[in-house]
């Protein structure tokens, strides 16, 4: 069981995402995500590149030791807060297919463009990103660009489609 912090720097969904994806083809070998963060796209990404588990930094030893033995013995393990979440998540097809469009998009685009289609202003998302505005104007641009939409409006109501703000 490797036991992966789903925030190491990288591409496509983090570099926890993309360690994953990569090492899918060592047999025996099972992931669990380890994150500060239980936002739904983060477990998503990490889930969709194959993890096994994914659970919050906030648990506790003996749960963390538990969550290992049971990824190691094939099992699912997930913090409790997350549990429903999953479940509901990829019980649906929306969620559950590979969005091949919003794979274009590197992490930092993908934050970017939540919350610009959630309505921030570009100096919003740079204090909240701790970027600058010129470098907020850059992703927006590339988002723009690779998702072949032409304005903050038609990035909402793509966002919007694909459940994603």
């Amino acid at each position: 069981v490797a036991l992966l912090d789903v925030h190491l720097p990288g591409g496509k969904g983090g570099g926890g995402a993309e360690v994953a994806a990569a090492c899918e083809d060592v047999e025996g070998l099972r992931f669990l995500a380890l994150s500060v963060s239980d936002a739904p796209e983060d477990v998503v990404a990490v889930i969709r590149a194959g993890a096994r588990g994914y659970v919050t930094k906030s648990i506790t030893t003996a749960d963390l030791v538990e969550a290992i033995h049971r990824v190691g013995a094939g099992d699912a393990a997930f913090s409790p807060r997350l549990a429903g979440f999953v479940l509901d998540a990829f019980g649906t097809r929306e969620v559950a297919a590979r969005d091949d469009e919003l794979d274009l998009l590197s992490a930092r685009e993908q934050e970017v463009m939540r919350l610009i289609a959630r309505g921030y202003t570009y100096k919003e998302v740079a204090s909240e990103l701790f970027i600058s505005i010129k470098t907020v104007e850059t992703h927006v641009s590339a988002v723009l660009h690779k998702l072949q939409l032409s304005n903050r409006n038609e990035l909402t109501r793509w966002a919007v489609r694909r459940n994603i703000v």
